[in-house]
């Protein structure tokens, strides 16, 4: 069964210091592109990130939105700078002995200044928090994928309807051809008698021959019979578990280049009228096919 396209899912995971919640929107693309928005810190399983989006999706451009309340499990480094922490103990010293006071250094006084004390968040996250985050981030490619695979019931139900007003514009051209290729021969042959001046006798067997095999090559029943062919093959394909949007978007591009093939060939009102329709159902079909992964 072909999935669609589009779609969406949202996960979030609770724990007692932190909330993990993801979310994942995906739309049509020819190929499959997976960008990934979260914290900095997070960086570091990125590729585990787009690996775990994968599983679930073969084809279209993936956003990734990861977002972290509270306690984010990451490592975190109190850094000292003793250099200058040693030069403010020193010009304290220096004030207290030039102005003859005894002011107690006070430490957590001179810890609280961002120049000396800085905390830094290590490159690597914690095991646990790593396996949350990828949690709820395969829990919102199922969703995603449950919903892709919801909508392409329905893009199946409109696809498989458009393949039925096809076949049936087919039976009514394969209806018209035979009687429009004899049409055809018989004014091919009297257009050839009127220009005849009566100076040269013709061969009536040459002239009748001629005129068969030019009506031959506007025959339309090779092209009827691929067209038809290519049906089957699109149902087939439609039936197929894999992602088979780029077969399909292909078969729709032989399915045009036939009808156009008809439509030069078929000199006749009645086949141009159903090649018009022919043409629109197949472009409707292009339009969906696009949405198909």
């Amino acid at each position: 069964m072909i999935k669609s396209m589009t779609g969406f899912g949202r996960a979030c995971i609770e724990h007692e210091q932190y909330t993990i919640t993801t979310e994942i929107k995906s739309v049509n693309h020819r190929f499959t592109e997976v960008h990934v928005r979260m914290p900095r810190q997070l960086t570091i399983i990125e590729d585990k990130i787009k690996r775990c989006v994968t599983k679930y999706i073969k084809r279209g451009k993936v956003d990734v939105w990861i977002s972290v309340d509270g306690e984010t499990g990451v490592e975190r480094e109190l850094t000292v700078d003793w250099a200058l922490l040693h030069q403010y103990v020193s010009a304290h010293e220096a004030l207290n002995e030039r102005y003859k006071v005894e002011e107690p250094i006070r430490y957590h006084s001179l810890l609280a200044f961002s120049d000396i004390v800085s905390i830094h968040e290590k490159e690597n996250v914690t095991d646990e928090f790593a396996g949350k985050v990828l949690n709820a981030v395969e829990e919102a490619a199922s969703q995603l994928s449950e919903m892709r695979a919801e909508e392409g019931k329905h893009l199946d139900k409109d696809l498989n309807q458009r393949l039925d007003v096809i076949e049936t514009i087919i039976k009514e051209i394969e209806s018209f051809a035979p009687e429009v290729q004899e049409a055809y021969k018989d004014r091919l042959y009297k257009r050839i008698k009127s220009l005849h001046d009566g100076t040269v006798e013709l061969d009536e067997d040459r002239i009748l021959t001629e005129v068969a095999i030019f009506a031959d090559k506007c025959s339309i029943d090779e092209e009827l019979i691929r067209l038809k062919s290519h049906l089957i093959q699109f149902r087939d394909i439609l039936n197929e578990s894999e992602s088979v949007g780029r077969k399909l978007d292909f078969l729709v591009q032989e399915m045009n280049r036939e009808s156009n093939t008809i439509g030069s060939k078929g000199n006749d009102y009645s086949i141009s009228k159903n090649v018009v329709q022919l043409k629109s159902e197949i472009e409707k079909i292009k339009e969906q096919v696009q949405n198909v992964e």
